[in-house]
């Protein structure tokens, strides 16, 4: 063996120059210190286990009011390299007031400690680093403002240097793993718990405060700045960094700038601490593409739930401000920026295609009344897009308290009509030609995402437009048309209808529009003022019978689309009328200077008030009403005054009668009626429908080639000129009852003969008509004048009494024998 040792050593000798071997030594010399040096602390640490965790826990608790305890303590050697590391197990932090609220405000399972050898050997403890697992830090703030952060001692300023290693020891790197951080502040209703899974942090202490900078993965259970309100990031990962400088005198961590992952969202985060009695704090957050619904659901659930009532498909840039102080009640103030760029926005009303806008979200929106959901504010700046394909604008659109939501802003757009299809189905409205142009400023409250008590102000401008009316098919050609909102009402001006050979201008209103429109549709009533100098009723005969139905009204309503609002609005409006017509045509029907007052009930009804209009000579005054259906009811009170009445039965075709026609008749009529009946949606009367009475004058008359007549004078006066009869002064009275016609006693006195007539008038079957004829020719007494004495005349000499009645072929046949004979 000394062999072997003598070998080794010349070996030595020979390889290693002299300086070598020095530093070898030195270093050898030094591990087997160092070896000797932590041998000798472990088994220190060993052997004085209770003195070492005593001195630790006597040092720690210096610095605070309360509690620390340290379960137990075993040495880690080579782990803090050159400082010696301590595992302390079970470790608890309570305040001086533990046993009153029950909250540790640490507990941890296990905490390393690195120790300053010399110091400790100077019987002194200084940490270098602390790493906790399996921990739970709960800072508690109660409802009177205690807090169990009071367990740490303030240290005079002027003290900190003269005791820097004595109280609760400066830590130069911290870490973090499986943590549960909770700070609950009961007085304010603030809740903050994140979950860490690994925290890295190294601190520099300097003369000012410190600089650290810090790794984090953890866990965002709660973020509440009002428990009431909701949680921001809830229940969403963080992975991070952050470098953060404290200042002593400002008492102020300001985070710089750094990428923070929340939710697998890349954020940029800036940020700015007061740890004082203040408490404030603002933090910056910024993402330049996130989709709205993540952006919305990062907040807390009141502004989320707001948010959400749109969504844009495409990502924005956002940035949000938070400001306010942990130490107060009320929330801190919120204001998010978006910038959206050729996005689609999607609303409960529809879809904004091609969208651009600068958005912002506030809680403050007036700076005096406080950061809550009524003062809160959605607002648009410079919006455009693209709305079913047409363009619309607004500079600034706002949705206000979104305690109870109310829209406000401006509008504007200009389009052609044809565009409107994509709003409107073809089935209720259809648009081949003209323009649009919108400018409106607009306020309405927003109840489950739809618009009610609007309030509205501008105009609507069409012009040149063609639009068919597809449910009573209508067409209207070159439609021009203002319509003026001022706040609740709609009035409406120069509105030029022009539909095959009529013309109609068209003024009006409807009194509290906008509110009715959405709520009770029912109750609208639109006021018109209507003119035409040309109007051709059979143009509009699609008023006639009972609406189309439309598709729209069966099918589910589309977003986007109103065409159930609308058909709803047709179908449920009154409609008040003041109308004027210069010439009025309907088939052979012409008169002039017509006007009536017109109300068009939600109920298809028709009721026509001081109707007047020229006609044969004459005038007609007429009231009554027009109930829609299948058939269509009318209610007729008319007054006709000195009516031509050949030009009169041509216009009326005749009232149904098919033996007596416009041919057979002239002079001056005069009539009272009040009259039921029917016509059909072709405009028709239903036969046998008509039912009433008539009382008439006619003056300066006469009878021309009326068969019944010429019938019975072809063998009773074959020389008298039964086909040219002239009446002097016809009076009488009808009931019409169906198809028959009862015709009260009357005397008519002509040029040819004189007859007594009673009886009724079938236009079926059932004729039956009395009639005594005197025989003694009228011309013998036309000289007369005195009454009485024409009244004794007229039943000189043989009277024939005759009875016309049905033949069994249908056709009336007169026989001899009159009422009385039978």
């Amino acid at each position: 063996m000394n062999q072997n040792y003598s070998a080794l050593k010349r070996f030595w000798k020979l390889t290693l120059p002299r300086w070598a071997r020095i530093v070898v030594r030195g270093i050898g010399a030094l591990v087997l210190i160092t070896v000797l040096l932590f041998t000798g602390v472990a088994l220190y640490i060993n052997t004085h286990k209770k003195e070492v965790l005593a001195q630790l826990t006597t040092q720690l608790n210096q610095g605070i009011a309360g509690t620390l305890q340290i379960g137990n303590i075993e040495p880690t050697f080579f782990s803090a390299f050159p400082n010696v590391a301590l595992r302390l197990e079970n470790v608890a932090l309570r305040d001086s007031l533990f046993k009153t609220h029950g909250r540790t405000m640490l507990r941890a399972g296990r905490a390393d400690v690195a120790i300053n050898v010399p110091s400790l050997l100077r019987g002194a403890v200084v940490i270098k680093k602390i790493s906790i697992s399996n921990a739970a830090i709960d800072l508690y703030t109660d409802k009177n403002g205690y807090s169990n952060t009071s367990v740490f001692r303030k240290r005079a300023k002027d003290e900190k240097e003269k005791n820097k290693e004595a109280g609760f020891p400066q830590l130069k790197k911290i870490a973090l793993n499986d943590v549960i951080f909770t700070a609950d502040n009961q007085k304010t209703n603030k809740l903050y718990k994140f979950g860490i899974n690994s925290l890295k942090a190294s601190v520099n202490y300097t003369f000012t405060g410190w600089e650290a900078n810090a790794s984090l993965k953890g866990f965002a259970h709660s973020m509440a700045f009002n428990t009431v309100r909701g949680s921001f990031i809830k229940d969403r990962e963080l992975d991070g960094e952050f470098d953060m400088v404290y200042n002593d005198d400002s008492q102020t961590i300001i985070f710089h700038k750094k990428r923070l992952d929340i939710g697998g969202e890349k954020f940029d985060i800036a940020a700015n601490i007061n740890t004082g009695a203040s408490g404030k704090f603002s933090i910056n957050i910024e993402n330049k593409s996130i989709l709205w619904k993540d952006a919305a659901n990062l907040l807390s659930p009141n502004i989320t739930k707001k948010l959400l009532m749109f969504d844009l498909t495409e990502p924005i840039a956002v940035k949000c401000d938070l400001v306010g102080s942990f130490n107060d009640r009320e929330d801190p103030l919120i204001r998010v920026n978006a910038t959206v760029k050729n996005n689609v926005l999607v609303t409960p009303g529809g879809d904004v295609e091609k969208c651009n806008f600068f958005g912002v979200f506030t809680n403050n929106n007036v700076s005096a009344k406080g950061f809550n959901d009524a003062n809160s504010a959605i607002k648009l700046f410079n919006f455009k897009g693209q709305y079913s394909g047409l363009p619309i604008a607004m500079q600034k659109a706002s949705v206000l308290n979104l305690e109870h939501p109310v829209a406000v802003g401006d509008f504007t757009s200009a389009f052609d009509m044809k565009k409107l299809r994509t709003l409107i189905d073809d089935d209720l409205l259809q648009f081949s030609k003209g323009t649009a142009a919108v400018k409106l400023d607009f306020k309405a409250d927003i109840v489950d995402f739809k618009l009610t008590k609007p309030i509205v102000n501008g105009r609507i401008d069409v012009k040149d437009a063609n639009v068919r009316y597809v449910p009573r098919k209508l067409d209207f050609n070159d439609v021009n048309v203002s319509l003026n909102f001022n706040k609740d009402d709609l009035f409406i001006s120069k509105i030029v209808l022009k539909s095959g050979r009529s013309v109609v201008n068209m003024e009006g209103s409807i009194k509290n529009f906008l509110n009715l429109y959405y709520t009770a549709p029912q109750k609208l009533v639109l006021d018109w003022q209507i003119y035409s100098p040309q109007l051709h009723l059979g143009e509009f005969m699609g008023f006639l019978g009972t609406r189309k139905k439309t598709q729209a009204a069966i099918k589910k309503t589309r977003k986007g689309n109103y065409t159930d609002e609308l058909n709803l609005l047709f179908e449920k409006s009154s409609v008040n009328m003041k109308l004027r017509v210069d010439k009025l045509f309907y088939n052979s029907f012409y008169a002039t200077n017509a006007r009536a007052d017109v109300l068009l009930t939600d109920k298809g009804n028709v009721l026509v008030k001081n109707a007047g209009l020229a006609h044969a000579g004459g005038t007609l005054l007429i009231n009554g009403s027009l109930n829609q259906g299948s058939h269509n009811n009318y209610n007729v009170n008319a007054v006709v005054s000195n009516v031509n009445i050949s030009k009169f039965m041509h216009a009326f075709n005749n009232f149904g009668l098919e033996s007596l026609s416009s041919k057979n008749l002239k002079g001056l009529f005069s009539a009272k009626a009040n009259v039921t009946g029917a016509i059909n949606n072709a405009g028709k009367p239903v036969p046998r429908s008509i039912h009433g009475n008539v009382n008439f004058d006619l003056k300066k008359g006469g009878l021309y080639n009326f068969e019944p007549v010429t019938k019975v004078g072809k063998f009773a006066f074959p020389l008298r000129d039964v086909k040219n009869i002239e009446f002097y002064d016809l009076k009488g009275k009808f009931d019409l009852k169906g198809e028959k016609v009862t015709i009260h006693p009357m005397q008519i006195s002509s040029s040819v003969l004189n007859m007594d007539v009673e009886g009724i008038y079938s236009f079926g079957r059932g004729t039956k008509i009395y009639v005594d004829v005197p025989l003694r020719n009228p011309k013998k007494d036309k000289d007369i004048d005195d009454k009485e004495e024409l009244a004794k005349r007229r039943k000189r000499g043989i009277v024939v009494h005759l009875t016309a009645e049905d033949g069994e072929d249908g056709k009336v046949k007169i026989k001899m024998g009159g009422k009385d004979k039978g």
